[in-house]
């Protein structure tokens, strides 16, 4: 008897094919590192000749973390405000930056690579070359200097003097000197998200700008009523992969690191992980919340 599936669970079950690959190798790859991390976590770790042994010591460790290290709660709130004020700015700076690539213009796919290419800087393939001997980057150390300076000599006190004479409230300005001091940060930071948004915005029918242009919709008003709804769900996307992607490579992901295999506790490595979860999950949740309240979905 021949094994009839409605649209749902079609759907349903090519979802599932979908995150197989993932599904197995959270099995197989992650699951056994990540329960025992929760064992150290609630433990002390020696070392003996055959291994190690694991000591309990209850919440020991999580309050060691909180209470006793003198950098840890430091280094998380810091980057907890970092990412919250980071997060905006590279998703107002990758939507704006994929509307002008979507446009039709001459030499769109240098321009592309070039919005993509820092991506490929920080992935560490460019440090890996000169590493081998691929490439040599020393001979452009006095260049790299000469920027070094050009961009300290950025006045910040003027551009503060001229956004409160604007009748910006404090706040509001910054804000905004905040993102001018960290904009390499920022573009550095924003290749994924804006392919993500060009693909979303590719995906929106010229029917209806078409329609808008004979009803006579201006070019901002096209935006706001057909291309920011309608990319709306990629926003959520690229907000979560945002806030991911900002903890990958943290101080506190180094303090974890070095409190592991450099003064060798685990214990308390484990723990520091754990709170470094629990808050970035938080995190995702309410400002997943928020978002997805007013996220558009086209049936």
């Amino acid at each position: 008897m021949k094994l009839r599936l409605s649209l749902t669970q079609k759907r349903s079950m090519l979802g599932l094919l979908f995150i197989a690959p993932w599904l197995i190798g959270f099995v197989f790859l992650f699951a056994g590192p990540l329960l025992q991390s929760i064992l150290f976590s609630f433990s002390k770790l020696v070392i003996s000749p055959g291994g190690y042994e694991l000591e309990a010591v209850g919440w020991q460790n999580f309050k060691d973390a909180l209470f006793v290290d003198a950098n840890f709660n430091r280094i998380l709130t810091e980057s907890i405000l970092g990412t919250v004020v980071d997060v905006p700015l590279i998703l107002f700076f990758s939507l704006f930056s994929a509307v002008l690539l979507n446009q039709k213009f001459r030499g769109r796919a240098l321009a592309r690579a070039i919005f993509f290419l820092p991506v490929i800087l920080a992935s560490g393939a460019i440090s890996a070359a000169e590493t081998s001997g691929l490439i040599n980057l020393v001979g452009n150390a006095s260049v790299a200097e000469e920027l070094g300076t050009a961009s300290g000599q950025f006045n910040v006190l003027s551009m503060v003097r001229i956004l409160t004479e604007a009748g910006f409230p404090i706040t509001i300005t910054d804000y905004i000197v905040e993102a001018v001091m960290r904009i390499y940060d920022i573009i550095s930071s924003s290749g994924v998200q804006i392919l993500i948004f060009l693909a979303a915005l590719q995906a929106v029918p010229s029917s209806m700008y078409e329609v808008a242009k004979i009803e006579g919709a201006t070019a901002y008003e096209s935006f706001w009523k057909i291309t920011f709804p309608m990319v709306s769900p990629l926003i959520l996307t690229n907000m979560i992969y945002t806030i991911i992607d900002s903890f990958t490579d943290s101080t506190v992901t180094r303090t974890i690191y070095e409190t592991a295999f450099k003064t060798q506790n685990f214990g308390l490595s484990a723990a520091m992980a754990w709170l470094y979860t629990i808050v970035v999950s938080l995190l995702l949740v309410i400002m997943g919340i928020i978002v997805s309240r007013r996220t558009f979905y086209q049936n």
